[in-house]
């Protein structure tokens, strides 16, 4: 028995040891303001600059609708994911499978909730490679159009190269200057586009109707709109890990300091989603780019300017979701196959890690045609419905009361995102795919 006693003492020092080690559960320090600059690097992403475009495939009442309900829905599920992260007495869900392994059993769990948050994670990061590099060249050739051009692939290596020095950041503490700076960024990149779309105000031919002639093509790029906005919502992937480096005490739970700092960063995210999405549909009509900043063409120095802050602002986007798949992989190692955790350990993963996320973007450069795809199938379950239905599966509310409505309008709505997404986005990949340049 001395013995057994001793070993369990001696494994909870090793779990301990590990879990101070560990990228999520080595700082619980945070102060409620790294909360808000954390979720707003974290939310506001690229995906705020094709909002015009998504609301010119909704149209102005649809899209309006679509885009204040994701709002208020996300907010909640946010709401939900902040309550559950300590709703047992003295244990903490540090990690979003972990909160799912609570509400769906230990293997069922982890197969509902880690594939959806790896297909999220390495999706962005790979996104993020694409539009650091896009930014750049643009930066480029706004500044200088009578050079050579260079073709994107190398932009994005010249992007990737931060992120091998960036990505051995210990945790999400470390990385708080970064993640500051990527918060102001978001919302000075989203000024710029809205403030100089309004500037050069609406054209006198400006036309607001679908851009598909035909009902059949109007219904499939309402689907891929509604897959755009789905993506502009992923930070719910990220919020437990979030959570996870603010102290607490039963006196002091964690969720106080997160929800002040949740209010701030979608206060924030109001003030970068519609002015941008309205001003930029509202001057450009059903001819807005994909990405509204390319759609302003003057003055060059603002330009070059606001995508060298989408550039500032995707770098920390980029360490944000990688914290988590690091999180993931060096738990892996550590406590499944049993591998010390150590410098030479986190160098290897980490270092590859960015080096396939750059490969890949370098690969398949047009990404973002399979966003709406995933967006759909990953963005809209871990962002829209899942926590709801843990929130039935753990707090069992009563029949037929305002959380039972609430939950289940909320699966609902974003069972349906999940369907249509990818039905509209398939098709576009599919008539994009003629034209596609592998390392292009």
């Amino acid at each position: 028995m001395a013995d057994e006693a001793n070993m369990s003492e001696s494994e909870l020092a090793r779990q301990q040891k590990i879990n101070d080690w560990l990228p999520i559960t080595s700082a619980r320090n945070a102060k409620w303001w790294y909360s808000a600059f954390h979720n707003v690097t974290a939310m506001v992403g690229a995906g705020v600059l094709s909002l015009p475009y998504a609301l010119s495939q909704l149209g102005w009442g649809p899209g309006i609708v679509i885009l204040i309900l994701s709002w208020i829905i996300t907010l909640y599920t946010l709401w939900q994911m902040v309550e559950m992260h300590e709703m047992v007495p003295g244990k903490r869900f540090d990690r979003y499978h972990e909160l799912g392994q609570q509400a769906f059993g230990p293997k069922l769990g982890l197969w509902i909730v880690v594939p959806q948050q790896v297909v999220v994670e390495v999706g962005v990061c790979i996104v993020y490679m694409v539009t650091g590099g896009k930014s750049l060249k643009k930066v480029h050739d706004v500044l200088c159009p009578s050079c050579k051009d260079i073709r994107t692939i190398f932009w994005i290596m010249i992007f990737a190269s931060c992120h091998f020095v960036l990505s051995h950041l210990p945790n999400f503490n470390s990385m708080s200057v970064v993640s500051l700076a990527a918060a102001v960024m978001s919302l000075s990149y989203s000024t710029i586009a809205w403030a100089a779309s309004l500037h050069k105000g609406r054209s006198p031919d400006v036309d607001y109707s679908y851009r598909a002639k035909t009902n059949g093509g109007a219904a499939l790029n309402f689907f891929v709109g509604l897959g755009e906005v789905a993506f502009a919502y992923a930070g719910h992937n990220v919020v437990l890990e979030i959570q996870a480096t603010i102290p607490s005490t039963p006196e002091k739970p964690s969720k106080g300091p997160m929800w002040k700092g949740v209010i701030v960063a979608y206060i924030i995210v109001a003030i970068c989603y519609f002015p941008v999405a309205i001003a930029g549909f509202y001057v450009y009509g059903n001819t807005v780019d994909e990405n509204i900043l390319i759609s302003l063409e003057k003055p060059a120095w603002l330009i070059a300017a606001a995508n060298l802050f989408v550039v500032v602002h995707v770098i920390g986007s980029y360490q944000i979701y990688a914290m988590g798949v690091f999180d993931m992989i060096e738990t892996f190692l550590v406590k499944k196959m049993n591998l010390p955790p150590s410098f030479i350990l986190r160098f290897v993963t980490r270092t590859t890690y960015v080096a396939v996320t750059m490969v890949v973007a370098m690969a398949i450069p047009f990404f973002s045609g399979l966003l709406a795809f995933f967006g759909g199938f990953a963005f809209a379950p871990t962002t829209y419905f899942l926590p709801c239905i843990m929130w039935l599966a753990i707090y069992k509310p009563r029949p037929f009361t305002l959380s039972w409505f609430a939950n289940w309008i909320c699966i609902i709505l974003g069972v349906t995102l999940m369907i249509l997404a990818p039905i509209g986005a398939l098709r576009n990949i599919v008539k994009k795919a003629k034209t596609y340049e592998f390392f292009s």
